[in-house]
């Protein structure tokens, strides 16, 4: 009995060194292997044509659905690449790609009715700023 124990004991011991890994070098990597960099200003970019389309009374449906749906694509695609090794970064990134995904899916059924465009603007800004609070943590990370 005393030497399953001890031989348990000596098991986990090995088994938690092997898994200890520093947060730089966790977020370095995590960073690298997800395109974080790549995928964010992707995200920003279309977050703006999708807020810049939705600013025009006249554009149509169908440009809506093309910017909007690129905007819900890419936005699934970034959080596919979670979980990040830092729990807030995650919650953050978690956040953002789910505002980004819901103004999206407003902005594709806006049509011409202002306040469904006013409520996706509202998505895609909140989801704008919370890209950038990860980014200022991930960048705290790495530092």
């Amino acid at each position: 009995m005393i030497r399953t124990i001890a031989i348990l004991l000596a098991g986990g011991l090995l088994l938690s060194a092997c898994g200890t890994q520093s947060m730089l070098s966790a977020m370095k990597s995590w960073t690298s292997e997800s395109g974080y960099a790549a995928n964010n200003k992707t995200l920003i970019n279309d977050a703006r044509h999708s807020a810049t389309a939705l600013r025009i009374p006249t554009e149509s449906n169908n440009e809506l659905h093309t910017v909007c749906g690129v905007m819900l694509y890419e936005s699934e695609e970034a959080n596919a690449a979670l979980p990040t090794p830092d729990h807030l970064v995650n919650k953050l990134l978690s956040n953002a790609y789910g505002s980004l995904g819901a103004g999206a899916n407003v902005c594709y059924g806006s049509g011409t009715d202002p306040a469904k465009r006013t409520r996706a603007l509202d998505y895609l800004s909140k989801g704008v700023g919370l890209l950038a609070e990860a980014s200022a943590q991930i960048k705290s990370d790495l530092s």
